[in-house]
């Protein structure tokens, strides 16, 4: 999609604002109506952390939120997790109806594979997936594990494998897949170990993407592949232009793996936290379905 892609004058749509003047949102409180898109025909979501606590399920306020905005308007979730994850993070906690699956889409791996929902079968069709070659997740395996033991951050005793190869994507997660919240947040809280270890990685695979993921994860793709990536794939399924969708994340810091969302300029809403997500969607889905009774 293109800026050229400009919505009919009788859509109701009112250009978002730049990504750099979202408003960041302290407390479930503290929504402003006026900061993001006021009418997004999409609205696109990053999972842990924004729509559910890291590796945890998504809470119930969330869910119903989250059905309240599917009501209204399609919802794409994309994040470097796998389809597993999104299983049971999001669908099965989510309570939604046929016609409320019909408009989500899934996008793993930040992108990298795309999921619809097959109403036949009540099942996830995988639409397509930009998986990495055998010599290239052999390579990407080896080198991370050396790095994070050269440098002193590979963890004898973990939670579940620290190796996963995705298809599309390798994560390492230092503390393993299933680490519990509080470890994970104790060990890299300022981010430094993560930024040591990407930078090491990435210099010895100039062929392949390497960029932090979770709060101890770092991912690596085929070159050019991160959200931003992603969001221009959802353009070309859905034919909606990014000028009209609008993403939500708690990372969009410029160390953050939401920020390459933020940088290609799409509007954004910054959170903090799953409730700050909850109490902004549904004032954003009420809003919404105001605006079509009108």
């Amino acid at each position: 999609m293109t800026g050229a892609d400009t919505p009919p004058a009788d859509s109701g749509f009112v250009a978002p604002q730049a990504c750099d003047t979202m408003h960041h949102m302290s407390s479930p409180s503290d929504v402003s109506l006026s900061a993001p898109a006021a009418r997004p025909r999409l609205v696109a979501f990053d999972l842990d952390g924004t729509l559910a606590p890291s590796k945890s399920p998504m809470p119930e306020r969330m869910a119903a939120a989250l059905r309240a905005l599917l009501d209204v308007v399609p919802v794409c979730v994309i994040s470097g997790g796998q389809i597993g994850q999104f299983r049971e993070q999001v669908l099965a906690r989510l309570g939604a109806t046929p016609s409320e699956l019909g408009r989500l889409h899934l996008m793993p791996t930040c992108g990298t594979r795309y999921y619809t929902h097959n109403p036949d079968d009540g099942d996830w069709t995988l639409v397509y997936a930009n998986d990495l070659t055998p010599t290239q997740v052999e390579q990407a395996c080896t080198v991370v594990e050396a790095e994070a033991r050269r440098l002193g951050l590979w963890e004898e005793h973990t939670w579940g494998p620290a190796l996963e190869d995705r298809g599309s994507q390798i994560t390492f997660s230092a503390l393993g897949q299933e680490a519990p919240l509080e470890a994970k947040q104790a060990w890299d809280p300022t981010g430094e170990k993560k930024a040591r270890l990407r930078d090491a990685v990435a210099a010895l695979l100039p062929d392949l993407e390497v960029r932090s993921g979770g709060s101890t994860s770092v991912d690596i793709t085929r070159k050019g592949i991160d959200k931003a990536y992603g969001m221009r794939k959802l353009a070309e399924v859905t034919s909606i232009p990014l000028e009209q969708m609008l993403f939500v994340g708690d990372r969009l810091d410029p160390q953050g793996n939401d920020y390459p969302v933020k940088a290609m300029g799409v509007a954004c809403q910054a959170v903090d936290t799953w409730e700050d997500t909850a109490a902004f969607v549904a004032e954003l889905a009420a809003r919404l379905a105001m605006g079509d009774q009108n």
